[in-house]
């Protein structure tokens, strides 16, 4: 009877958990594609060809190799093709999913206030930018396969049956073919067996031993992918390591700051600059060096669990700290979807330690003023992520110095047909950030579109400057030449293009009527 009560309550729990998640994010389910959901999602060939699983498998076709959550695009496009609603629902659920599992993960580690710390990252408005944007379904995916491998390793290690072990290390494979940044997943492993043991024996690093290896593998694969389609031969950071291990310890710091306080969020947060050489650059890091090392030494009384939280919230953090670039690093250092699989920690530890207090009408009334809180703040954060234009004007108002933001506002104020205040975001984008080639190049769209050829012309000519394989600069910087009547130039800037391109057909095309003109 007990136990049935027991199933009863969680049963309810959870239920209360779902319906609450779905209510704070229901402006999410009226938004549309954002951002770059047109290039991973809506106009992305591979997504669309009858082959295109066979491809995000075994081709280096795509820009990143994130096998599992195309593949759960693919799957979608055959079910709501074009209607954004659809792949709305479904990150939502995966979100969802997760704060059950952090639930079950936190109940079966013994941690206390499991159900409330399940909540509070069901409705936290840092996650907002995970699960109101599509394409980073990869986020939401990959930590509920991680999830799921960590409640099999913790079975497995309770009685030692190899399925179970199994389970976990496929469950981490189909979590890193999500997306990678889930690759210290193993270190959390070992922090879990210190957290039941009170120590980390040769056997338990024995045990973790392969998942350090696929993280390795799959590691190795990320990086070659964004040397190859995301990086290329730009330069994202030309700081030196010193000032990336300096600003890893202000990373950690902002990133804490927002999971206690998620307030003036951002999409694009202003990127900051770190002189290596001043000591007070260094303080971050060495606050929380001396944090940890406390600690460390009262584990055995006060500081275990602390340790065992923060330890976990850091070691998610690593791999976008800094040391290793990452193509949205060239806007900011620091970006809210990515602290998505380090939050529970944080919050983990907050919730423990409210639930210590005798009192339980004073934590039953504080979770339900924080749950509202959060909800509420989660509703208007989501709201943001109804259309682009809604996205970047919110991230100008936040950061007005956000270059890319001016720039995609520019586009998505000239998709909806008002080319001068296009051309006025994409001015300010330029003075910004002079050597943008695309702020150049749309600018030189709105022109040419207008008639002024001659300023089109030069918006061209410093695109094909500052990104000299761009073939569409070249052609159009031909076109406008065209239109100027300098027809010698326009001939050898649509050879040009050519080169560049030679399956692309326009610039043939157009080299062609120019000379049968001529």
């Amino acid at each position: 009877m007990r136990v049935r009560r027991f199933l009863s309550r969680d049963v309810g729990f959870g239920l209360l958990l779902v319906a609450l998640t779905f209510l704070a994010y229901w402006p999410a389910l009226r938004g549309g594609f954002v951002w770059d959901d047109e290039l991973y999602l809506v106009n992305n060939p591979l997504i669309k060809a009858s082959d295109g699983l066979r491809r995000f498998w075994s081709t280096t076709q795509f820009t990143d190799y994130y096998a599992l959550s195309n593949t759960s695009f693919w799957l979608e496009w055959r079910l709501w093709g074009n209607h954004a609603t659809g792949y709305h629902v479904t990150n939502l659920l995966l979100h969802t999913v997760n704060a059950l599992l952090i639930w079950c993960v936190l109940a079966r580690l013994g941690v206390r206030g499991a159900w409330v710390a399940a909540l509070v990252f069901a409705l936290h408005p840092v996650n907002v930018m995970s699960v109101a944007w599509i394409s980073e379904r990869k986020n939401v995916l990959s930590l509920m396969f991680a999830l799921l491998s960590v409640l099999a390793f913790l079975r497995w290690e309770e009685v030692h049956k190899w399925h179970w072990y199994g389970l976990a290390m496929g469950g981490f494979a189909l979590a890193l073919l999500s997306k990678t940044a889930i690759v210290m997943l193993p270190c959390a492993l070992l922090l879990c067996l210190w957290w039941r043991h009170g120590r980390v024996k040769l056997g338990d690093v024995a045990a973790v031993a392969p998942f350090f290896v696929l993280s390795l593998a799959m590691g190795l694969v990320t990086v070659w992918f964004e040397r190859q389609h995301g990086i290329g031969e730009h330069i994202v950071r030309d700081d030196n390591l010193a000032a990336r291990l300096a600003g890893a310890g202000w990373a950690v710091w902002f990133y804490l700051g927002k999971a206690l306080w998620p307030v003036n969020l951002s999409v694009i947060y202003p990127r900051w600059r770190i002189d290596s050489a001043s000591a007070l650059s260094w303080l971050p890091l060495a606050a929380l060096v001396i944090g940890f090392a406390i600690l460390w030494r009262r584990r055995d009384r006060w500081g275990r669990g602390p340790l065992f939280a923060l330890g976990y919230f850091v070691m998610m953090l690593v791999p976008i700290l800094g040391f290793f670039d990452i193509g949205f690093m060239s806007y900011s250092l620091v970006a809210d979807h990515w602290q998505y699989a380090a939050l529970p920690g944080v919050i983990a530890l907050v919730c423990a330690g409210a639930a210590k207090t005798d009192r339980r009408g004073l934590l039953v009334c504080g979770t339900v003023v924080v749950a509202a809180l959060l909800a509420v703040m989660t509703f208007r954060q989501t709201q943001i992520w109804h259309d682009d234009e809604m996205l970047w004007g919110s991230a100008i108002a936040r950061n007005p110095n956000a270059w890319m933001a001016h720039n995609n506002l520019g586009n998505a104020l000239l998709k909806r047909g008002l080319p001068v205040e296009a051309a006025l975001e994409y001015a300010e984008t330029i003075r910004l950030q002079p050597d943008y080639a695309n702020a150049h190049y749309n600018l030189g769209i709105v022109l040419y579109q207008r008639g002024d050829y001659a300023t089109a012309a030069g918006e061209f000519r410093e695109t094909a400057r500052l990104k000299p394989r761009s073939a569409e600069a070249y052609n159009n910087l031909g076109a406008a030449l065209v239109q100027l009547g300098r027809t010698n130039e326009a001939v050898a800037e649509f050879e040009t293009a050519s080169q560049i391109a030679p399956r692309w057909a326009e610039p043939k095309d157009n080299l062609a009527r120019l000379r049968t003109a001529q």
